[in-house]
């Protein structure tokens, strides 16, 4: 069977006439042309026929006992297959209300007897190449209809659908008095986990967070997605759930006839449940947890941007709370989105007006007392302001990209006071510096670092960088090749807040990394058992990796008393001094530590 208007193989006609000589004549014409011919003698079998053969076109009398040809016409339109077919109706009658009648059963073209035998194949050959063009074009307006309402990778609604859907709900809602619920969904730490998967991978992993949602909102909820022609009673859609693509790693779903605010609790923790599972692609099992934001319609919004917006304040909440969780919409949050906003942009302002400053916490040898490094801190001086600590601007910057800047502003002050300290004739000691996830994802890290080195002339064993856990482990195989490379340069590596993820054995020990930093909520636990077990491991992991250990957050004499006994390498904390200003280094490299180290052991 030929494919429907297409010229280049054999096209199929289905002729219909009662008249046995017409339709000899006719099927002489038409194979003539290189065509294949069915036939049919009444109009029942020319429809069992058309069902039967699917023809490329119909040729059909009009004047036919029993069944007319436009009744045929009229029949065949109706069928699903039948509605692009091209039908030319043959008649002898030639007066306009019979023209207009053939037309109106549903003719494509209208041909008066006697017939032109001899044009016949060339009138045929028109009307196929027609039909093909139209059904080509027809293709091409719903292909491109497809793409206006829906997300080619994920097959959902995209965000212009979504608009409408929610434009939608939101009218009805009104009218039936009802409520209403939109999940703003975002994905955690996603572009980290794309950079370090790749692209084509992350795509897949979209691909089966749309499944997952689909499904799951399918088992109790009744999908339906509404595009822009449906025109349905809007009633067909009582209590649906519609789920859409905005872009990126952004999801909505809308929840209609809402009766309780548990009803979407329940949605809500079904979503974070099915979400956060590992999703297997090939060699890596990535768990994305996802952030949902929750507003309600009437309460949080009586228009579509005023609901999106809450949704999207609250999942921003949702992130600033630890992620992997959601959080309903409040005013106060919105008080927190304006502050959020302002300082990012105020942020953006600091790092161009000189309103940052480093400062240089000591690192002290737990055996000779003396202090043997320094970590690099940020700080920022607002103006108006004053002191702004890092607990408030630094996840502003790791939120909004701004890190990256940040990061890059920090290694090229820091290799200016190194300078500032060589020209003071002062000993080369290390310089720890913190690098973001964002910046450790970014594909040419390794490049960018050695091209620091280079301009700036900083010896690379001058520099520690440190890595926080959960970012090294996101994808430990493609993490430790980078590693390699940083480690190739001459740089020194660190993990900082250790035991706070969830490092695999297996995959530390192929790290190419010289020290671990116990993160200081377990130092500051050291007075409960469990304090004392998790540093003891940590401790003793260390030994067997051959790695340096640091603590940090030392702030009392029982804590550095318990860290001397297990032997722990290097102490920094409030208890030997806050961070300084880089004009106060010189005299911080002259402390020792060692009296207070005696008066530790000697104490209770």
């Amino acid at each position: 069977m030929s494919s429907r208007g297409d010229i280049g193989s054999q096209p199929k006609i289905l002729v219909c006439d009662d008249d046995a000589n017409v339709r000899m004549l006719t099927r002489q014409c038409l194979e003539a042309e290189n065509m294949i011919v069915v036939e049919a003698a009444s109009g029942p079998e020319t429809i069992e026929q058309f069902i039967k053969e699917r023809p490329d076109l119909l040729f059909l009398d009009v004047e036919m006992p029993g069944m007319s040809g436009l009744e045929v016409c009229q029949h065949i339109r109706g069928l699903p297959q039948g509605e692009a077919t091209p039908i030319m109706i043959v008649t002898g009658s030639d007066d306009r209300e019979s023209i207009d009648k053939g037309f109106s059963a549903g003719a494509t073209q209208y041909k008066t007897k006697p017939v032109n035998w001899s044009l016949l194949g060339r009138d045929v050959q028109y009307m196929l190449r027609a039909s093909n063009a139209f059904n080509a074009l027809k293709r091409q307006e719903d292909r491109l209809r497809y793409l206006a309402y829906f997300d080619p990778l994920t097959n959902l609604p995209n965000r212009r659908s979504f608009n409408e859907q929610l434009t939608r709900i939101l009218k009805r809602s009104r009218r039936h008095d009802s409520s209403a619920a939109l999940l703003f969904i975002d994905l955690d730490n996603f572009k980290r986990i794309n950079d370090s998967i790749g692209h084509g991978r992350g795509d897949k992993l979209l691909v089966e967070i749309a499944r997952r949602l689909t499904l799951e909102l399918r088992e109790d909820d009744a999908i339906s997605y509404i595009t822009h022609d449906d025109m349905q009673d809007e009633e067909e859609h009582d209590g649906s759930t519609e789920i859409a693509r905005l872009g990126g790693d952004e999801f909505t779903v809308v929840l209609s006839d809402i009766n309780d605010l548990s009803d979407v609790e329940r949605v809500a923790k079904r979503l974070l449940v099915k979400l956060s599972q590992p999703i297997a692609l090939q060699s890596h099992n990535p768990v994305v947890t996802p952030s949902i934001g929750i507003a309600l319609y009437p309460n949080d919004g009586e228009d579509p941007d005023t609901l999106i917006r809450n949704a999207d304040t609250a999942m921003y909440a949702a992130k600033a709370e630890g992620r992997a969780c959601y959080r309903f919409y409040n005013e106060e949050m919105n008080a927190k989105a304006v502050e959020h906003l302002k300082l990012e942009e105020e942020l953006r302002e600091a790092i161009a007006d000189n309103q940052l400053e480093l400062r240089y916490q000591p690192q002290v040898d737990a055996k000779t007392g003396a202090v043997v490094s320094m970590e690099a801190l940020v700080r920022w001086k607002h103006p108006v302001r004053g002191m702004i600590p890092p607990s408030e601007f630094i996840p502003v910057a790791e939120r909004t990209g701004l890190i990256v800047e940040l990061g890059e502003w920090i290694l090229n002050e820091a290799a200016r006071h190194c300078h500032f300290w060589d020209e003071r004739g002062l000993p080369q000691f290390r310089i720890c510096l913190n690098l973001s996830p964002l910046q450790f994802n970014e594909p040419n890290l390794t490049q960018k670092v050695a091209d620091f080195l280079e301009q700036s002339g900083i010896h690379p064993g001058r520099l520690e960088l440190e890595l926080t856990e959960s970012a090294i482990m996101t994808d430990a195989e493609t993490n430790i090749a980078k590693l390699r490379e940083l480690k190739a340069l001459g740089l020194a590596l660190a993990v900082d807040d250790f035991g706070t993820g969830y490092s695999s054995l297996n995959y530390l020990k192929r790290f190419p990394i010289d020290t671990l930093k116990i993160d200081q909520s377990f130092v500051a636990d050291l007075a409960s058992p469990d304090g004392e077990a998790i540093v003891d491991a940590i401790m003793a992991l260390s030994k067997t990796l051959n790695l340096q250990v640091i603590a940090e957050g030392v702030e009392t004499q029982e804590q550095l008393k318990f860290l001397l006994t297990r032997n722990c390498h290097l102490l920094q904390g409030y208890y030997f001094s806050r961070p300084v200003y880089p004009d106060d280094v010189p005299t911080m490299l002259d402390q020792n530590y060692l009296d207070y180290f005696r008066s530790a052991e000697n104490s209770g």
